[in-house]
């Protein structure tokens, strides 16, 4: 891997992972990851973040183009999470550093993770600054982006932004900045990212936004620790951010469903119909194709998520109760959800499906709607006049918000 000079004296030494399939339990098989780490050259030779453990060799040789590997003489730890951490204990070792910067609960995660008690660990707090030479570096705390010890680092000489997890984008490429690829993919790709991995910490991306413009930093590059670097459409990825972090919809439903003989399918596919007539953008996703981070990423901006899912052992399908669960746990707000399906001779999918979107807080204004084994065509109207009843639902969310 080559070594990149994002700005004077500022190098790019992270590692491409072109082949990773899974990433923090969503799937990464269209287009891989980057774990980038930043080396800044100064008075105070200094190391922005790590790698996985699998990667500790790639990063040493990394560092040992530009440095003999000992003359490092600080590493500033963003965030503890094994993929940006893994590498440390060999690095350290290696190097020896001077110091190691981290936040207060970075300082705890340092230790419940490693348990090195001989490491020379300085925490920094919310707003303090270090000297490196030439360049300084002040620290942001950033809780909840998305782990409790994360924070920011803010070169004001050279308007940079280390960003940790925050703006990323799982996407492997030799081409690291940018304006090097296609803006509508890097903004979907980030979309996707977001959406599987800081949606739940919504308000703390709010807060943490109004933060930085309130702190009167000036930016022109944000270098996250996934993905491309931000050097082009910095105004872009951050008016997305306050996007993504205010959750507004658009008039699109998500359709997901598990079938066994496809009568759950049918439902779904007759309620879709009648929301298509109505105006209404849907995605149709069966659990089989779609690994559920992929519905996920669908599902980001659409007013409402429709689930279908015949009874199975008195429940639903296993793959619905993953991706449900899956869900839940990202806490999407301000949301409409239905549910229906087929059933042979007990019927509780249904309701089972809809009481974990209740509890995920989906507004759930129609009763759910079962039909024993082979829907007929009286059964298929009473699906699509629930389509057409919900669409009205979407169209009332989407004016309310936009009034």
């Amino acid at each position: 891997m080559a070594i990149v000079e994002i700005k004077k004296n500022i190098f790019w030494v992270g590692t491409i992972d072109w082949n990773i399939e899974n990433f923090h339990g969503y799937s990464l098989a269209r287009r891989g990851t980057t774990y980038n780490a930043f080396l800044v050259m100064d008075e105070k030779i200094t190391l922005f973040d790590a790698v996985p453990e699998k990667f500790k060799w790639d990063l040493y040789h990394q560092i040992f183009k530009l440095i003999k590997p000992e003359q490092l003489d600080y590493i500033v730890v963003n965030h503890v999470e094994m993929d940006h951490s893994g590498a440390l204990p060999f690095i350290v070792d290696k190097c020896k550093p001077e110091k190691i910067f981290c936040s207060t609960m970075g300082e705890k995660s340092l230790a419940s993770h490693f348990h090195r008690k001989d490491w020379p660990v300085q925490v920094v707090k919310d707003g303090e600054s270090i000297a490196l030479g030439k360049k300084n570096v002040q620290f942001l705390e950033a809780r909840m982006l998305h782990w409790p010890d994360t924070m920011f680092s803010y070169i004001p000489e050279d308007k940079l932004l280390i960003s940790s997890d925050a703006f990323g984008q799982n996407i492997a490429s030799s081409k690291l900045f940018d304006d090097e690829h296609d803006l509508e993919l890097l903004l979907s790709e980030a979309r996707h990212y977001y959406t599987n991995i800081i949606l739940p910490f919504s308000g703390f991306v709010q807060k943490t936004l109004n933060r930085v413009k309130e702190s009167g930093m000036q930016i022109d590059m944000i270098a996250p620790d996934h993905g491309v670097i931000w050097r082009s459409h910095v105004g872009d990825i951050v008016s997305a951010y306050e996007e993504f972090a205010a959750q507004k919809v658009k008039e699109k439903a998500v359709l997901v469903f598990d079938t066994m003989w496809h009568s759950s399918e049918k439902m779904l596919k007759a309620l879709g119909d009648a929301m298509m007539e109505q105006g209404i953008d849907i995605r149709f996703m069966s659990l089989k194709k779609f690994h559920h981070s992929d519905v996920m990423g669908e599902f980001s901006d659409a007013a409402a998520l429709i689930c279908a899912s015949p009874t199975h052992n008195n429940g639903m399908l296993p793959l619905m109760a993953d991706f449900l669960t899956y869900m839940k746990g990202l806490k999407p707000k301000g949301r409409i959800g239905a549910t229906l399906g087929s059933f042979g001779w007990s019927g509780e999918a249904p309701k089972a499906m809809a009481q974990v979107m209740e509890d995920s807080g989906f507004d759930m204004p129609l009763s759910p709607l079962r039909v024993k084994n082979v829907p007929t065509h009286d059964h298929l109207s009473e699906c699509r006049k629930m389509g057409i009843e919900l669409a009205g639902k979407i169209k009332e969310r989407v004016s309310s918000q936009s009034g």
